[in-house]
């Protein structure tokens, strides 16, 4: 973590609204989630934030001649050190504003990334972050990569002594991709150990989800108890936890807190953090936590839903919604947001800060976790001794008989174990 001490750098941040981007989202709350993101970092004062529309892109400036001196000015005017753009930054655009304007530049993959480096905390976490940073450092041969040398806080795009404007390596760059790949791979061995233990133990895993900020940690340590930290802060949480816990029921469930999901979220995370989110291929429900109060919640739940189909979840995976900070509504429509969840099996209204519509949920996570099971015969030869292994931890099979090539089982089991059984 940074020292207490450590000089703020005063940071101004930029929306772009391209016009000709008929799929972008409205200025004004983009420039807001952009403003939150920064911060979300410790070492930033945001002491001002603009919506710049933008008629085309220009090339090498990515902004017109007379917006560029006119923000110029601005900068100079309030000290400005560090400009956030919000949006993708080319290298050569990034170097040319960094000498019109004589400040640091960072786009929003940059930013992201430098959030994520600040909040990892288990080793998993800091080396995928490592290897998202240089997969991204990789195509901008005109940025530093100081944070190769740094052992904590962040990853050296923001300030930071003896940071220097140079070529980054690429040879050098592949050399410590392919370190932290051995080391990541040792790592992700040791999670398979640990989901295999875990696969043998009959609690179902209960995965939260959900857009940065929605209040899943807040609801997770409202369930387990545990401490995790939680607070109104973009990507508060990057590293997943698990608790056990008991239902009303007094079914023993697995509780997975996982890190928040967002537009826009750079492609180097995406394929970096899969290894994260595996919690959530393997749960055995999906809790989606929404903010219900922002005032981009639909679009916001839609960008979790795309995530969801890329990491692979099926669209019929069994999942609950969960209408979260109902508190901050008013009272009109915390009535009907009340009212739309008691008419639907899968839909809660709750406020995790409050504990209201808590007995509600938790008393129904039971009921949604007896996933409907069927019976099939499986063939299997000699050679599938894991495959076999893995369905009698599961404690599925109700009949095994052998045969000439190998065993024929019959197994009683739900969808979600199918779909694992497939992936073996």
């Amino acid at each position: 973590m940074l020292e207490h001490d450590t000089p703020l750098t005063r940071a101004w941040v930029i929306h772009p609204d391209l016009k000709t981007d008929h799929t972008r989202r409205d200025a004004g709350p983009a420039l807001a989630e952009a403003v939150a993101l920064a911060a979300a970092l410790p070492n930033l004062q945001v002491i001002g934030s603009d919506v710049v529309r933008l008629p085309k892109i220009h090339a090498g400036m990515l902004l017109g001649k007379g917006k560029i001196e006119e923000l110029r000015v601005l900068f100079h005017d309030n000290e400005v050190e560090l400009v956030l753009i919000d949006g993708p930054v080319t290298p050569v655009q990034q170097r040319n504003l960094e000498k019109a304007w004589g400040v640091k530049l960072l786009d929003r993959t940059g930013l992201i990334l430098e959030i994520f480096s600040d909040r990892a905390r288990t080793a998993e976490g800091v080396l995928q972050v490592e290897m998202a940073a240089l997969s991204y450092q990789r195509t901008r041969l005109v940025r530093a990569w100081t944070h190769l040398e740094r052992q904590r806080g962040g990853l050296g795009f923001v300030g930071g002594p003896g940071e220097t404007q140079i070529e980054a390596d690429r040879r050098a760059i592949d050399d410590q991709l392919n370190r932290l790949r051995k080391q990541m791979a040792k790592v992700v061995k040791t999670r398979e150990l640990h989901r295999a233990s875990r696969a043998k133990v009959p609690f179902p895993i209960v995965a939260l989800v959900g857009y940065t900020n929605a209040g899943k940690s807040t609801l997770f340590n409202r369930l387990t108890g545990a401490e995790v930290f939680a607070k109104d802060m973009l990507f508060a949480t990057l590293d997943p936890t698990m608790r056990k816990i008991t239902l009303p029921s007094g079914d023993e469930v697995i509780m997975s807190d996982t890190v928040g999901f967002i537009s826009d979220l750079p492609t180097e995370l995406v394929a970096s953090f899969s290894a994260t989110l595996e919690e959530v291929l393997d749960a055995d429900l999906i809790v989606h936590v929404r903010d219900i109060s922002h005032e981009q919640t639909e679009e916001q739940s839609a960008d979790v839903m795309t995530i969801l189909r890329t990491l692979g979840i099926p669209e019929d995976a069994p999942m609950v919604e969960v209408w979260n900070k109902t508190d901050l509504l008013d009272d009109d429509a915390r009535a009907a947001a009340e009212t739309e969840a008691a008419r639907k099996d899968d839909l809660y209204a709750i406020s995790a800060a409050t504990g209201a519509g808590m007995d509600d949920l938790m008393g129904s996570l039971a009921v949604h976790l007896k996933d409907p099971r069927c019976e099939e015969v499986l063939t299997l030869s000699f050679a599938d001794g894991r495959q076999r292994a893995w369905l009698f931890d599961q404690g599925i099979v109700t009949d095994q008989q052998m045969t000439d090539d190998g065993y024929t089982l019959t197994v009683f089991w739900t969808l979600l174990q199918k779909e694992r059984f497939t992936r073996l």
